[in-house]
């Protein structure tokens, strides 16, 4: 899995297509992302202390890493791993830039 915690991605397809949000986990064994702002379910939530709020809150749900794309420069772009001075990076695959 190319993407990692921190990435700025956009929504490809799906009912959230076009939305765009920063990589908050990355789950590799299921190939699934977390997306802040994406993927929102409504969750009926308890108080479990006396101080602690009850209701209806908005839980960001897991979305596949084949619905995301990275974003660089403000476009979507698939990213491609090269090799500087024998370490791996990352790169931009259409100008391979590092990203």
């Amino acid at each position: 899995m190319k993407l990692r915690k921190g990435d700025h991605v956009r929504v490809i397809t799906g009912k959230d297509k076009g939305k765009e949000g920063v990589v908050e986990r990355v789950m590799p064994k299921d190939d699934k992302v977390l997306v802040s702002g994406v993927s929102t379910a409504s969750k009926h939530q308890r108080a479990r202390r006396a101080n602690e709020q009850s209701g209806i809150i908005d839980k960001d749900m897991p979305i596949h890493v084949s619905n995301v794309m990275y974003l660089h420069k403000g476009k979507t772009v698939r990213l491609g791993y090269a090799e500087n001075d024998g370490k791996k990076i990352r790169i931009a695959r259409p100008s391979g830039e590092e990203v």
